[in-house]
């Protein structure tokens, strides 16, 4: 899959959300684009919220991630 290759070369997107309860950090992720994470991101962003999570913040970050993917 090119989006693994990308991760694994350091080229693909990942958004770093961080909630505060729980107090958690979610990579959500990879991306071959920037704008497709950010198109993606907002129903996984509303998903964290309906399920009761608060104070989401979040960051895109482009880099090589591997598991795990929450923290």
């Amino acid at each position: 899959m090119i989006r693994n290759f990308g991760n694994k070369l350091g080229l693909a997107w990942w958004a770093k959300i961080e909630t505060e309860n729980p107090k958690t950090i979610y990579w959500y992720g990879p991306f071959l684009t920037k704008n497709s994470l950010k198109e993606n991101m907002l129903s996984f962003m509303k998903d964290l919220n309906d399920e009761g999570s608060t104070k989401i913040k979040h960051s895109l970050v482009r880099c090589k991630k591997e598991e795990p993917l929450t923290v």
